[in-house]
């Protein structure tokens, strides 16, 4: 009886989690707002969170959802000549991600010298990694405050996810936007497109839950990309999707990252909250310029470079990226180098600055 009143209770919480979020999307589509609905939907549920005025709830399940379609949809994108394209371009996405991760590290060591909060906290904190991962390695590894790194990473994901649109739009930089890439949204549907999209959304379920099992990172995203980027290479071609489908994906992904910033959090971190907007408008300004030079090295559009550089994640910068009909393989590409180099290389550095500060500390003692 408890487990069904319980359940009855996250059912409501949920039902009126939809409805903010389905206002916040048709709100922003409304007034033509940037990526409305995951912009949208992200912002009602932020607020009403804030507020406090009753409890949300949205299931971890409906953000891999979204990813899983986004997953599928970049995936489309890859065929045998962007392949190619990658692999001559991994020597500038190994110099770009070690160049981030180098201006990371600088700011990491300005804040830990101005602030109470310690080098590998702050490190952890301006890491422009998977938002997940990175909290993951926190939660396990001793000597990293989990509040803060939690709450500089999600401050600086909503600044980046509400700068990077506005900026990308603005007239300043919207000129020039498009660019000739795989077709993967279609109006509309196609006599092929059942009882195909069945089956190939079958696989990138299956392909989801394989690289949750063997801990991909943002397995329900990276998965479902290699599995029919695979497909789509050895001429396997899944049928593009509705623009509205895309849409869905951008709602399910944005009620999951509005109610990432908790009220109790955010009230305990107060003091630091201009130091994350600080952090979060540098990193973005530390992309546009990195930027400039992807675009002198290789003549790649702005909206193209600029989303490959952006510390927002691979799912955020895809899904803009199909929004302007920017190059997603080129982007996608750019990103997953990147969260996967700092999976793998990362950690084993953070543990390095871990022991050397715990030796200091013993031989100062001593």
């Amino acid at each position: 009886m408890k487990y069904n009143s319980l359940n009855q209770h996250k059912s409501f919480q949920l039902l009126v989690t939809l409805s903010i979020a389905l206002v916040g999307g048709l709100l922003f589509n409304r007034f033509s707002l940037p990526i409305p609905w995951l912009l949208g939907t992200m912002t009602a549920v932020l607020i009403v969170n804030q507020l406090s005025w009753t409890q949300l709830y949205w299931p971890v399940f409906l953000r891999n959802t979204g990813l899983i379609i986004v997953g599928y949809s970049i995936g489309l994108t890859f065929t045998k000549d962007t392949l190619k394209l990658m692999i001559t371009h991994l020597p500038s996405m190994a110099f770009m991600t070690i160049l981030l991760l180098l201006i990371c590290s600088g700011m990491a060591f300005i804040i830990s010298r101005t602030t109470s909060i310690n080098f590998p906290t702050a490190l952890t904190s301006s890491i422009p990694g998977g938002l997940s991962q990175i909290i993951t390695f926190a939660e396990e590894t001793k000597g990293i405050d989990i509040t803060t790194v939690t709450f500089f990473q999600v401050t600086r994901l909503i600044v980046i996810i509400f700068a990077v649109p506005f900026l990308i739009f603005s007239p300043i930089f919207s000129s020039g936007s498009s660019a000739s890439i795989p077709d993967v949204i279609s109006e509309g549907t196609s006599s092929a497109f059942f009882p195909q999209i069945i089956l190939f959304g079958l696989f990138s379920v299956g392909m989801a839950l394989l690289g949750k099992k063997i801990k991909l990172p943002t397995a329900f995203l990276l998965g479902p990309i290699l599995g029919i980027a695979a497909l789509n290479i050895v001429g396997f071609k899944g049928p593009p999707l509705p623009a509205s489908i895309l849409d869905v994906s951008q709602f399910l992904i944005g009620g999951y990252i509005g109610l990432l910033l908790k009220p109790e959090k955010l009230r305990k971190k107060a003091s630091m909250i201009p130091i994350a907007l600080i952090s979060g408008i540098m990193l973005v300004s530390f992309a546009l310029l990195l930027s400039f030079l992807l675009m002198y090295q290789f003549n790649f559009s702005f909206i193209t470079s600029f989303l490959s550089m952006a510390p927002g994640g691979a799912d955020q910068m895809g899904i803009i990226g199909h929004e302007l009909k920017a190059d997603v393989t080129m982007i996608t590409g750019y990103q997953l180098f990147r969260i996967l180099f700092i999976f793998f290389a990362v950690p084993p550095l953070l543990k390095w600055v871990l022991r050397a500060q715990m030796h200091h500390m013993i031989s100062k003692n001593d």
